[in-house]
């Protein structure tokens, strides 16, 4: 420990007090001032050096490459597979300047090309858009309009595939396809394309159920097969109407506040409740199912005599009002006479009259007779004879008499796998579906500690009794 008197002496020799500031001469001063001038002005310069260098100097990429290095990087990143990562290094290669508008046309179809291989087909199509825009090259025309197709194709975006087709192939380039308007809500209009956007939405809506489980071709798949039933002009009409109705309701509603009355909330709040609670299960049942080829091919192995199809034949009518016609008919058709010259000249039904009495759908054995109806005994007498055969007798019907010639006959016969392989593959779904569905929701009961107290639900049989004797007296 150091003594008190020697640390008293070594205080005395301690000097805390701060030094006084010596005056500078004018000289130091002026340097001073020339110094932080010079490293202004240097500052400034650095500034005008740095935005002159955005506008006049490519963009380079991280690496510091070169236009032509970068090309290289992505050709390279390309056929490794490394697809998202070669669209953004021809991203890099697009903002040199100097450029021609050859070169960024075709650059900006490589682009296009590594998008669609890394599965981005929406901004594909973008990029395929902007080369063709930039240049017009006629080496490239054929692969954009083969590209375009595709990724419209994989997008599931059937009508827009086919209005892009049509632009492409149409002779008149001036009139986008699908431009012609359908309908229109005061100034607002709907084109054909419109139209078939809106169908295409409604089926993918209904298929949104089934879209957590299936693959990307089994759901467009099944997008085309329910499109098919819109190619009746009848038929898109029909949903047209339907679209304009629901429409003008619902401008409605919104003017007269319906979404604010208690009971439409209510209603409103069940509907968001249905559907969260449907996407919930959707959402587990894509984590469960995984249905292979495998899977379906066993499935119909197993279950052949479901994909049946029953005894069909074709057949031609001739309609008269009586009896008493229809007999002399038959007559003179036995007789030789030609079945379409006397169904033209004799039939009552217009739809067939003209085609020689002919009915295009098939008749299926045991079931409804198109056309025709329900005719006591038809159906058992047309899968009795051998085709071609004229049927003894006319048969009564609702519309009148009718007179029958089978035309032709197919036996019974087992459907081949690839015909119903999409059929085989939704029985299949469904199934699991359901057995994925009750285990789910027993689990989430057991979660949330769900009682059911079936004794409230199911009285006791004194209780019926007890209401029995109690009730109104017959």
């Amino acid at each position: 420990m150091m003594p008190v008197k020697e640390f008293e002496e070594m205080d005395e020799k301690l000097d805390f007090s701060l030094p006084q500031k010596e005056s500078r001469g004018p000289i130091v001063n002026k340097l001073i001032v020339v110094l932080l001038l010079v490293l202004t002005a240097l500052g400034v310069a650095n500034l005008i050096v740095d935005a002159s260098s955005d506008g006049a100097s490519p963009k380079v990429s991280a690496s510091d490459l070169s236009a032509g290095q970068t090309k290289q990087l992505a050709t390279r990143l390309a056929q490794r597979n490394l697809h998202a990562e070669a669209a953004k290094v021809w991203q890099d290669y697009l903002a040199w300047a100097g450029l021609t508008s050859a070169e960024r046309a075709k650059a900006l179809f490589q682009a296009g090309l590594a998008l669609e291989k890394a599965g981005q087909y929406g901004e594909a199509i973008e990029y395929y858009y902007r080369s063709e825009t930039v240049a017009a090259l006629e080496e490239l025309a054929p692969e954009i309009n083969a590209h375009v197709g595709d990724c419209f194709e994989k997008l599931g975006k059937f009508s827009a595939l086919r209005y892009e087709l049509m632009d492409r192939t149409g002779m008149d380039k001036s009139a986008a396809a699908g431009a012609d308007v359908v309908a229109q809500i005061d100034a607002e209009k709907i084109t054909l394309s419109d139209l078939d956007a809106m169908i295409e939405n409604a089926i993918e809506n209904q298929l949104s159920p089934m879209a957590a489980f299936l693959t990307a071709e089994q759901l467009n798949e099944q997008k085309k097969k329910a499109l098919d039933q819109f190619k009746n002009p009848q038929a898109r009409q029909q949903f047209l109407q339907g679209h304009l109705a629901q429409e003008i309701l619902y401008r409605e509603a919104l003017e007269e506040h319906l979404s604010q009355k208690p009971q439409v909330k209510q209603l409103l709040d069940e509907v968001m409740r249905s559907i969260l609670g449907q996407q919930m299960m959707n959402e587990h049942l894509a984590s469960k199912i995984n249905i292979t080829q495998t899977d379906i091919e066993t499935y119909y192995a197993a279950n052949k005599d479901k994909f049946i199809e029953p005894p069909k034949a074709t057949i031609s009518h001739i309609l008269v009002e009586d009896e008493q016609e229809a007999a002399d008919l038959i007559k003179r058709l036995k007789d030789g006479e030609d079945f379409a010259a006397l169904a033209k000249e004799h039939s009552k039904d217009d739809g067939t009259k003209n085609t020689g009495g002919k009915i295009d759908a098939d008749v299926t054995k045991d079931a409804h007779i198109p056309v025709i109806g329900d005719a006591n005994g038809l159906n058992d007498q047309i899968f009795s004879v051998d085709a071609p055969a004229l049927l003894e007798k006319p048969f009564k019907t609702e519309k009148g008499w009718e007179i029958v010639r089978v035309d032709t006959k197919r036996p019974q016969r087992q459907k081949s796998f690839d015909e119903v392989a999409q059929q085989v593959m939704m029985m299949l779904t469904n199934q699991k579906r359901q057995d994925i569905q009750q285990s789910y929701i027993k689990q989430m009961m057991d979660k949330y500690n769900v009682i059911i107290h079936t004794s409230v639900l199911t009285p006791s049989q004194e209780a019926q009794a007890e209401g029995g004797r109690s009730g109104p007296q017959k």
